[in-house]
């Protein structure tokens, strides 16, 4: 029934309806001199008019009755038409752009009950005190009745016109926060996954290095130290790392950490200095600087996939192929696995899943599973596709 408006819109909207009341009132009781209870009809119709622009903005269907209060009162005290009768285009504006279901018909069936009313009232005199309505007249009472339908008509009109338009922003605007907050789940999606991978790969080099180190101290004291060493570097990396994907929570514009084949020997680095035996093949060698995208994608599935082989692989060669064609890059990583523990043997851990998303961006596949005694990641990227 009342809209929410604001409170400087309605404040408006009765001033304005007062200073109608007062500029009305005076023509009004002059027009209407000849007539019985001039005063009391005056006042009446003019306070109905008057609220019915009041009611406008807050109360479409408020302003209709009003309006229609009005107009009975014109005709039950014998009132001719006047300009006072404006309100009445406007309510049937008000109706079509602002009112709820019921109260957009309302205004619909007004336009044409009201065009019907007005013929009526203007005619029927002729009808009763006369002997018969003449051609002329019959003439005059369909041009006038086409007349309000396309005045009152044309008030109803633009008013569903506005509705449309104010309908078709609040799509646009919903259909942007949608895109906004669709956008924001993907980047808090890719955020999430690189918090996964740096984090997860860290953590498994410190605690290979500091299991490492607790048995070998006994016997080489200088193990616990580069073991120490290590734990250090990984550990200052990771950070470095982890506050650049806080920054870029933070500041939707900044940088999150990207990384690049350059970028490689580093990860290969920290699984060896774990006591890992890393072999690597990369034939054929990639030419040119294939997409970043592609290259991120490498990265982090090595890099995960590396992570699970300290953390579940038994003692053995973890071997790594790369292989750059033209238009796509096939990955090999290999561990054998003495013990299989379930998300490992099943390939369903959050990083398996996270290097299958992470292949997927791309265009690419992706499997993960036990191949005989060893685990395997096989992926294959398209090179051309994202380039």
């Amino acid at each position: 029934m009342f809209r929410d408006v604001p409170r400087r819109s309605l404040i408006a909207s009765v001033v304005f309806a007062g200073i109608f009341a007062v500029i009305a009132f005076f023509p009004e009781l002059e027009a209407g001199r000849m007539l019985a209870f001039n005063g009391l009809s005056t006042t009446l119709f003019v306070l109905a008019m008057a609220t019915s622009l009041a009611f406008t903005s807050v109360s479409p269907a408020l302003a209709l009755s009003a309006a229609w209060a009005g107009a009975i009162v014109q005709m039950a005290f014998g009132r001719d038409p006047s300009p006072t009768d404006i309100p009445v285009f406007v309510a049937l504006f008000a109706t079509a752009a602002y009112g709820g279901r019921r109260t957009f018909w309302a205004g619909f069936a007004s336009v044409f009950v009201g065009a019907i009313v007005i013929v009526g009232y203007l005619f029927a005199p002729l009808v009763i005190w006369s002997t018969g309505p003449a051609l002329s007249d019959v003439a005059t009472a369909i041009a006038v009745l086409i007349a309000a339908l396309f005045g009152l008509g044309l008030a109803w009109t633009i008013g569903a016109l506005v509705r449309t338009g104010i309908r078709a922003r609040a799509n646009r605007a919903a259909q942007v926060r949608a895109e906004a907050d669709a956008a924001a789940e993907q980047e808090r999606v890719r955020i999430a996954r690189d918090m996964h991978d740096v984090v997860a790969h860290s953590l498994a080099v410190v605690i290979a290095q500091a299991d490492g180190a607790r048995y070998a101290a006994a016997a080489d004291p200088d193990a616990a130290t580069r073991a120490l060493g290590t734990i250090s570097s990984t550990a200052r990396s990771a950070l470095s790392d982890v506050r650049l994907l806080l920054t870029q929570l933070r500041h939707s514009q900044a940088d999150g950490p990207q990384p690049t084949l350059a970028d490689l020997e580093a990860l290969y680095g920290q699984v060896r200095a774990a006591g890992v035996d890393l072999r690597v093949d990369v034939d054929p060698a990639p030419q040119g600087d294939p997409p970043a995208a592609v290259q991120l994608a490498v990265y982090r599935i090595l890099q995960e996939a590396l992570t699970n082989a300290l953390r579940h692989g038994g003692p053995g060669t973890v071997r790594v192929g790369l292989s750059w064609h033209p238009d796509r890059v096939e990955l090999d990583v290999r561990n054998s696995l003495t013990t299989r523990p379930a998300a490992a043997a099943s390939g369903h851990g959050h990083g398996l899943v996270g290097m299958g998303e992470r292949a997927a961006l791309v265009g690419g596949a992706l499997t993960a599973a036990p191949d005989g005694s060893d685990f395997a990641v096989v992926a294959t990227l398209p090179i051309r596709s994202v380039a």
